[in-house]
């Protein structure tokens, strides 16, 4: 099982030197890969609900800092050697499907064939109105932008005609460097989501604050069905997820459904995922601040990776 961590993108740790040093950090411990949130627009006035905390509160400051992820990606490919390149997750009706399949071309090219692309259709009311873009056609949106996203590199002069995208015979290169394209995994935890991935992505890419083992992989298995109903082979589609964690000094009372104890404790957690069949699991380390947060990185790194690869 790989294992990712999220790095600061966000807040006052927003910054390049810290950015550097963290993923750098990430690849020296022995994490897999390293992940950028994404977040356009930060509304000062905001009703909607935030689908992954337990308050259901969006927990960023308006004005807070929030570096653009491709971006950063780009930046980080120069900076790192190994570790793949994350997002979590673009939301792909911000852009057009042609500008995100140049960008994160270009990314995998730069970072010689690194790049993890998780979408979402997205979840804030206020940040489509912001950008301009109907909140209630999300969905076919996104749907159509994954089409396109599986035929461009299969053919010479691509074509796509739909509701919301439609170009006649591009030219579309450089090529992806990783075949036939980078991975995409897509993200969300609604039966839609879960639908959308078995049709068109190569991984489901969960994000629950708190989920035993054992009712992931129930709704995996429900992955793997729709897979086979779309025609195509249950094992293309991979069980990935982000969760949150958090290391402690001192033992605490084990709950199943999350991910929070000392070493020791989550060696064996951790363990009862890659039992059920989960192959990347990106970490959102849930300290306030960043100091606090990269020293629980590296007692991971130090002490946690190195066990569950015995």
């Amino acid at each position: 099982m790989k294992l990712g961590v999220f790095l600061p993108v966000s807040g006052r740790a927003a910054v390049p030197e810290v950015l550097i040093e963290a993923a750098r950090q990430a690849e020296r411990l022995g994490y897999d890969s390293v992940w950028a949130a994404e977040r356009l627009v930060n509304p000062w006035a905001m009703t909607t609900r935030y689908p992954y905390s337990a308050s259901q509160q969006w927990f960023v400051p308006p004005d807070s800092p929030f570096l653009e992820p491709l971006t950063c990606l780009s930046f980080l490919a120069a900076c790192t050697e190994k570790v793949s390149l994350g997002m979590s997750v673009a939301v792909l009706p911000y852009r057009h499907p042609l500008y995100t399949a140049r960008v994160a071309t270009s990314i995998d090219t730069l970072s010689k064939g690194r790049l993890i692309l998780g979408v979402g259709i997205g979840w804030m009311v206020e940040e489509f109105e912001a950008l301009g873009v109907p909140f209630k056609a999300r969905a076919g949106m996104s749907n159509e932008q994954l089409e396109i996203f599986n035929l461009l590199w299969k053919e010479e002069r691509p074509r796509f005609q739909g509701r919301y995208y439609r170009f006649n015979e591009v030219a579309v290169s450089p090529k992806p460097v990783q075949k036939p394209r980078f991975p995409i995994w897509i993200g969300g935890e609604s039966e839609a989501a879960q639908r959308r991935a078995a049709k068109y992505a190569d991984a489901w890419f969960s994000y629950f604050v708190k989920i035993t083992p054992q009712e992931l992989a129930a709704r995996f298995a429900n992955v793997r069905k729709w897979t086979a109903e779309a025609g195509r082979d249950p094992a293309e589609v991979h069980l990935c997820c982000c969760r949150p964690i958090e290391v402690t000094r001192e033992p605490v009372p084990q709950e199943e459904d999350s991910l929070r104890g000392t070493p020791e404790q989550l060696v064996e957690a951790l363990k009862r995922h890659q039992e059920i069949g989960v192959e990347h699991i990106a970490l959102q380390f849930m300290v306030g601040r960043w100091p606090e947060r990269k020293e629980q990185i590296e007692r991971f790194g130090r002490d946690v990776i190195p066990a569950l690869r015995k």
